[in-house]
């Protein structure tokens, strides 16, 4: 306990040799310094060995992360830990492959000429930090490849998908983690070619591939023990639906978990049986949103389903699980709680906390009974910094009932707001703490994020209801929560922007030239400026490039420069892949050709999203963002 202490008094000392103030100088002691909004974590994640007796933290080093591997005697805190990093590896994560070999992801950004890009690597280490370091598939340039499933029988020995033979088909391959040697246990080709899934014992039973002939994605899976596969769903952009492989039954190796909607709205859990090709009855479901997936231990025992409502949830079927949730959650009362990691054996558990006012918390439980606190991600940030978030349901001007998070600043409405709709489009807010919407909040704006038409979780229809209305319906949606915040007196109807990130930039750029414009100016961050060029880059999954292509289209904002009404701050990575910054270069050359008002910032060497938004980068946009809103927009 005392070392454990010890640790949370560096971090508080820390955030100060940061020059992190707890307390802003301004007259309104509830604020916080951009700056304590834009430093790191200074705890990224944390993980404990199999057999429990070893914990790994991935710990920053600066305000701009520099994070290092630090791995502490779960019996012995006060004993000096084992520190790992390398001077060219930007540490990000780390599993434990087995007791004494892990798995560290990193980032490094690559130099090709005139070309820059972020990529992420992994590497295997000795945990005692004694042995070298192992990059797999050293000798592939730019290979790319994820992990599949640990061996339960081979401790050594890992299952990777990966593109063996560079003919970009994705095969799946066994890998020593101690020797770095490989063998193909399968290879991909034109029908089957990703999305691997593997059972209990390793064996790969499910996949996925696209079918040319059909213009679809096939969906696949075979018996235990056979090699023929059985086509069990066809997706297709013409009856887009949701289908998902979750894993397989272990009471039962020839049926498998599926999410997938079967004629109902919301998506639900089922069983497909490959012996008779039938499905069960609806395991789960809700009636609101969709089902999330379900919940095993390693070994592939049920133990519940998980769902998102305000907050992602749990319905726990297995006894011994809830026994453990319940002595737990008393502690946390109003906060979300996960299991981040646990030893085989539920002696050693780290629970991770947040909430709306608790960028997160880590703790230990241990042998079921005593809960230790490890650390915090960002001890800068107190509860007086952060505000409340309420879950509120509005109507759209042709009757839909729409959700959406509002996050509500100190101090008496009606305030200046904010509307901020997320990325995607195919994809939903799930807003625990969110830096954004705390930030903006922190400096007297109310923020509303809309879950618009188009968003996932909610039903087939309301994820439909989104295709080909980009700048239209959708748009409407976000205009309508902004007036929901006016008509409830939380907002100042003469004191509105929207700020947006990559589909929210597109719809940023959509709202600088709406007619009988609602807003007073407009952030796109990486935004979508082109559609004609978005959907020529849709290259990263056959899930995205076949089946969502075909639903963008609606106002392509490049196309209406002339009609932009209102000031525009723009701000873009520039080495962003997903969303190329000829999107924003492109767009901003047209308003300076129309003398519209507006304000350019490009970011050095940030991709797309935030695993390469460092200190620096967050600095920059964050206070050219509130610069704008308070000096520009007049807010």
């Amino acid at each position: 306990m005392n070392k454990i202490r010890a640790s949370l008094s560096f971090l508080v000392l820390f955030a100060g040799l940061l020059g992190v103030n707890t307390v802003s100088a301004s007259t309104d002691a509830y604020k916080a310094t951009v700056e304590a909004f834009a430093t790191l974590p200074l705890i990224r994640g944390m993980s404990v060995s199999p057999d429990g007796k070893q914990l790994a933290i991935v710990r920053a080093s600066t305000k701009n992360g520099d994070y290092f591997i630090e791995i502490r005697d779960t019996n012995n805190f006060q004993k000096a830990p084992v520190k790992l990093g390398a001077d060219k590896m930007l540490v990000s994560g780390i599993s434990w492959l087995n007791n004494d070999r892990i798995l560290v992801s990193f980032r490094q950004i690559l130099r090709d000429g005139s070309r820059s890009y972020w990529v992420n690597k992994f590497a295997i280490t000795d945990a005692d930090g004694k042995g070298k370091w192992l990059i797999p598939f050293r000798d592939m340039k730019d290979v790319d490849f994820s992990f599949i499933s640990l061996l339960p029988e081979k401790k050594n020995e890992i299952l990777v998908e990966v593109d063996i033979n560079d003919n970009r088909i994705p095969d799946v391959v066994r890998m020593n983690v101690k020797t770095g040697r490989t063998r193909t246990v399968l290879r991909g080709n034109s029908k089957i070619s990703g999305n691997f899934v593997a059972d209990k014992d390793g064996d790969i039973r499910a996949a996925s591939g696209w079918n040319a002939g059909d213009d679809a994605i096939d969906l696949f899976a075979r018996k235990k023990g056979e090699d023929k596969w059985q086509l069990i769903y066809q997706n297709s952009p013409k009856n887009r639906t949701n289908y998902e492989f979750l894993g397989f039954s272990d009471e039962n190796p020839n049926q498998v978990y599926v999410n997938a909607n079967l004629g109902e709205d919301k998506t639900g859990i089922y069983l497909y049986n490959l012996e008779t090709k039938s499905y069960s009855e609806r395991l789960f479901g809700l009636e609101n949103v969709d089902a999330g997936g379900i919940i095993t231990n390693k070994w592939g025992k049920l133990l519940g389903y998980r769902y998102i409502t305000k907050q992602p949830k749990m319905y726990l079927l297995d006894q011994d699980e809830q026994a453990i949730y319940d002595a737990i959650l008393p502690s946390f009362k109003g906060k979300y709680v996960r299991i981040d990691s646990r030893s085989d054996d539920d002696r050693i558990i780290i629970v991770f906390t947040q909430s709306a006012k608790d960028p997160g918390s880590y703790y230990l439980f241990r042998d079921k009974k005593s809960l230790e606190k490890i650390g915090e991600r960002s001890p800068q940030l107190t509860a007086d910094h952060l505000s409340k978030v309420k879950y509120i349901t509005y109507t759209t001007r042709d009757g839909r009932k729409t959700k959406a998070y509002v996050t509500i600043p100190k101090g008496k409405p009606p305030f200046s707001a904010v509307v901020m709709p997320h990325g995607g489009p195919w994809a939903r807010d799930v807003n625990i703490y969110d830096e954004w919407t705390q930030l903006l909040a922190n400096q007297g704006y109310i923020v509303i994020q809309p879950q618009f038409r188009g968003s996932e979780g909610y039903g087939l229809e309301h994820w439909k209801a989104g295709d080909k209305n980009w700048g239209l319906t959708m748009q409407d949606d976000m205009d309508d929560a902004a007036l929901y915040l006016v008509e409830k007196g939380l907002a100042a109807k003469d004191k509105m922007a929207m700020f947006g990130w990559s589909y929210g930039g597109y719809s940023a750029f959509a709202a600088s030239m709406r007619e009988n414009n609602i807003y007073q100016c407009s952030i796109a961050g990486a935004g979508v400026s082109d559609l004609d060029r978005i959907n020529a880059t849709l290259n990263e999954s056959i899930y995205l490039k076949e089946l969502q292509k075909p639903t963008i289209a609606g106002v392509s904002p490049i196309e209406h420069v002339d009609k932009v009404n209102i000031p525009i701050l723009v701000i873009h990575g520039d080495i962003d892949i997903r969303v190329p910054i000829k999107h924003s270069r492109e767009f901003v050359d047209l308003l300076e050709k129309y003398n519209k008002d507006h304000k350019y910032v490009e970011l050095k060497d940030a991709d797309h999203f935030s695993d390469t938004l460092f200190y620096q980068h967050k600095s920059e946009f964050y206070s050219e963002m509130l610069a704008y809103l308070e000096n520009k927009c007049q807010m």
